[in-house]
């Protein structure tokens, strides 16, 4: 089953809290919040002072949400609005430039547009630690796997090449991931993964307008959500791991629910 929450403009992150589904579109200070299942419009939350958002993630544990914007700070909210702060910003000495983000447990994992490194936050929004990436890895998303390793969507810049590298706490590459199954596949930019707590990955595969699946080893099991369903590229993803939902932001304004039942 496929479900469309239109949004009109590019969709730039897409999250889920409890029963809310939240977006964020392109050069817009306003979160666009849906029923998670009755798919209704609810009250917008705007953030004052948000401009170009980056991405969208939330944490179930501290209900609270964080989101990336002008690549210079991250904030974070409250699940209605009622609480919002800047709990990270840039210095004009600091190279590190908030891109995407990503939580698990009560830490924010974010990737850098301008550094090949990864900061860890806690659920406040301190930082904890910048973690160092080999000097090909331009990282575009990356999210910590159920044994506490790093799951990284990432160009080898060295080798022109789209890669998912999983990757230890000191950033040594364990596995790679770079699409080839019989035939090869090319994993295009904007790269956005989604895991869930038995370490399977979703793989937004933009230049084949299609969702992979890929198991804890990072090989491929199959193609999960094909070019044909979703009719134009995926930019985002977010997986409901208790209603086997995955939330599909796509090109063309729209948000895609899919169930994925059997996996």
């Amino acid at each position: 089953m496929s479900v469309l929450l239109c949004v009109v403009d590019l969709v730039m992150g897409v999250t889920q809290l409890r029963d809310v589904v939240y977006i964020v579109c392109y050069k817009s200070s306003t979160i666009i919040r849906f029923h998670a299942t009755t798919h209704e419009r609810l009250t917008d939350i705007n953030v004052t002072g948000l401009r170009y958002p980056q991405d969208i993630a939330a944490c179930e544990l501290t209900s609270q949400l964080y989101v990336t914007g002008s690549w210079e700070c991250i904030w974070r909210l409250s699940r209605e609005g009622e609480d919002i702060q800047r709990c990270w910003t840039k210095t004009s000495s600091d190279t590190f430039t908030p891109w995407k983000l990503s939580v698990t447990s009560s830490l924010v994992l974010v990737t850098s547009s301008s550094t090949n490194e990864l900061m860890q936050l806690d659920a406040a929004g301190e930082e904890l630690r910048r973690l160092p990436l080999p000097d090909y890895m331009r990282p575009e998303h990356a999210v910590e796997s159920p044994s506490g390793t790093f799951v990284i969507g990432h160009e080898n810049t060295q080798r022109k090449q789209w890669l998912v590298s999983e990757v230890n706490t000191e950033g040594r590459v364990l596995r790679q991931f770079s699409g080839s199954l019989g035939a090869t596949y090319h994993i295009a930019y904007n790269l956005h993964i989604a895991i869930d707590s038995q370490g399977n990955i979703f793989l937004a595969d933009r230049a084949n307008g299609r969702i992979l699946l890929l198991d804890a080893h990072l090989a491929l099991r199959r193609v999960i959500i094909d070019e044909h369903q979703l009719n134009s590229m995926p930019r985002r993803l977010c997986y409901n791991e208790q209603s086997r939902q995955l939330l599909v932001g796509r090109y063309g304004g729209v948000v895609s629910v899919f169930d994925v039942l059997e996996r």
